[in-house]
């Protein structure tokens, strides 16, 4: 592979944005660019996106993944053959978009298994058009987790260089307290602090939020800081470890920005969400750890109302791409800490 890390981007779904914004952000590469970028997906569908912004732009069928830099206004792609010559509406659940994403995942994630690629970019997928496709995976990281044998998927948010992490996901903001225990809150602390080892923090510093207001007031609020998420802190820091909370949440990230912690470990979805998408929307990358592989992902859906329409906003897909070249020096440390 090439001094300069090539990363594998994947199209997502082709009715939605993720072509657009792929074949964008890989059109603007200049020849210093920190990594190399080879579309995963069908040519066609990334000449529609380009069309779509009106960018002059050449779409390059590949058969290698080591490509040479051309500077801007070239669109290397890696063909998967799904698509083809078909057209797929803009804006409609279709199987055969659905197939096309979850092709390209395949392809990138082989690549990256093998040391091809120093990691993988993903644009958004449709969860009900991989469904009509036989998928059974809830998502993306559901479908990775198998590709790679990897059990242990979490998320990361990255933005300017601060990481949130979570307790809990996907869930009901009653679910998520309701499935707050001390075992996953001390976990969650386990996990977090190791991907702040393995993407770089030595000696790392996590603090980890409060759910109640002013934390609890020692009970006054509720009591999940006392029977739960303290006595998990506390464990850790029994260990070693530096780990500070329950902080209140509405202090806990401006200390995470101005630099006394490395990370926050959020305990529901929203909480970690608003601060770091309200700092920088555009700059918030999603990175999954866990994988044996790199893999950063933007952290919005397919855009159907807007695709093809040549407006869709491209930033965060940049920013995905520009944080997997930063990252992939820590490929081998990834490899070593969750590939086995």
């Amino acid at each position: 592979m090439s001094t300069v890390p090539v990363v594998a981007v994947t199209v997502g779904d082709p009715a939605g944005i993720g072509p657009e914004i792929t074949a964008r952000t890989l059109a603007e590469l200049d020849h210093d660019a920190p990594a190399r970028g080879v579309a995963v997906g069908d040519p066609s569908v990334l000449r529609r996106a380009l069309a779509a912004y009106g960018l002059d732009a050449e779409v390059r069928t590949v058969t290698s993944w080591d490509v040479e830099p051309t500077g801007p206004g070239v669109v290397h792609c890696w063909d998967i053959d799904v698509v083809g010559d078909r057209e797929v509406p803009y804006g409609e659940v279709s199987p055969l978009a659905g197939a096309a994403a979850l092709r390209a995942i395949e392809v990138a994630t082989e690549a990256a298994l093998a040391g091809q690629v120093a990691g993988v970019v993903t644009a958004p997928i449709n969860k009900e058009a991989i469904w009509a496709a036989g998928s059974e995976h809830l998502g993306h990281t559901e479908m990775l987790g198998t590709l790679t044998g990897s059990t242990r998927n979490n998320t990361m948010f990255v933005v300017r260089g601060k990481k949130i992490f979570f307790t809990t996901r996907h869930l009901s903001l009653r679910n998520a307290l309701d499935q707050l225990t001390e075992e996953r809150v001390f976990h969650g602390i386990q996990e977090a602090l190791t991907a702040l080892r393995v993407f770089g923090h030595d000696e790392p510093r996590l603090a980890v939020a409060a759910v109640n207001p002013h934390g609890g007031e020692n009970g006054a609020f509720g009591d999940e800081e006392i029977v739960h998420i303290g006595p998990a802190v506390e464990r850790a820091r029994a260990q070693g470890e530096q780990v500070f909370g329950p902080v209140p949440a509405d202090s806990v990230f401006h200390q995470l920005l101005t630099g006394r912690y490395d990370g926050v470990l959020s305990q529901y979805h929203d909480q970690g969400h608003i601060p770091a998408k309200t700092l920088d929307f555009d700059g918030t990358v999603s990175v999954t750890v866990g994988l044996p592989i790199l893999r950063t992902s933007v952290d919005h859906g397919t855009a159907f109302d807007i695709a093809g329409q040549g407006i869709a906003d491209h930033g965060t897909l940049r920013s995905a791409f520009l944080a997997a070249a930063e990252y992939a020096g820590y490929a081998d440390r990834i490899r070593a800490e969750y590939g086995s």
